[in-house]
């Protein structure tokens, strides 16, 4: 275990042309006017999407390079990289850490204490977990469920017709927020984005008591669809390859 994690925490920017610092803000700061845009074009405020730097096998120094710029959420698809890169990056107070990828039940104690945001919850258990293992000294752990809306095999995320079961029953436990839906749409399918603010507004009505919540959370779009999840209502896009470029070669953490 601590050799997986010295190996991501000492990764250099070096290891890539595309994570150059200086490169990696360029990009950054060319996502946000484009997001910036994609609200005027949808006659959305100013600042009313955040943005998601998905900074998966991105060396710390890429990270640190955006936090300077003034980007303060990062999401990560593994448990134990994350870990690693939060502690090269201890002394940045201020990050934002968001999970978006699987979440197995061995790995739940660790996101408890260590992330701010989970995107990824899509069954009871998972949420259970969590709930249970979130240190009392911390604030609640926000939570979107994600959502299968392609109904793809391949894919996690609970089905639509499970939705207002799991919110509900994730809306009662101790040490949680639920904040809202994700999805990982099927490229090209626009209307994924569309069918996924509905279901939100669907269940607001069904479970009027998630507003107390804040359920204002729709996580959805990334690099390639952007502009389309702006103007369906996203609230947060996950913006990786945009920021970062290319990701490096790497085989994820066994048990991520």
């Amino acid at each position: 275990m601590k050799t997986i994690l010295r190996s991501f925490a000492t990764v250099s920017s070096q290891d890539s042309p595309s994570t150059d610092p200086s490169a990696v803000v360029a990009r950054w700061r060319a996502v946000v006017a484009r997001l910036r845009d994609a609200e005027a074009r949808a006659g959305r405020a100013e600042g009313s999407v955040a943005l998601l730097a998905v900074s998966k096998f991105q060396p710390a120094d890429a990270v640190r390079a955006t936090h300077i710029a003034g980007q303060r959420a990062f999401g990560e698809n593994y448990v134990q990289e994350a870990l690693a890169k939060m502690a090269a990056l201890a002394d940045l107070r201020d990050l934002e850490w968001h999970l978006i990828g699987p979440l197995q039940s061995n790995k739940t104690r660790e996101v408890a204490e260590h992330f701010d945001w989970v995107h990824s919850v899509d069954r009871l258990k998972i949420a259970q977990r969590l709930s249970a293992q979130r240190p009392a000294c911390l604030p609640p752990l926000q939570v979107c469920l994600q959502v299968n809306i392609d109904d793809e095999g391949s894919k996690s995320g609970c089905v639509p017709a499970e939705l207002p079961a799991l919110a509900a029953a994730v809306a009662g436990l101790p040490g949680l927020r639920l904040r809202g839906l994700m999805a990982i749409p099927r490229p090209g399918n626009a209307g994924a984005l569309a069918d996924l603010a509905k279901t939100r507004a669907d269940l607001l009505a069904r479970l009027p008591g998630l507003a107390a919540q804040s359920f204002d959370t729709l996580s959805m779009g990334m690099s390639d669809d952007l502009d389309e999840a702006v103007a369906a209502g996203s609230t947060m896009v996950r913006i990786g390859t945009a920021i970062f470029g290319a990701r490096p070669v790497k085989a994820p953490v066994s048990g991520a």
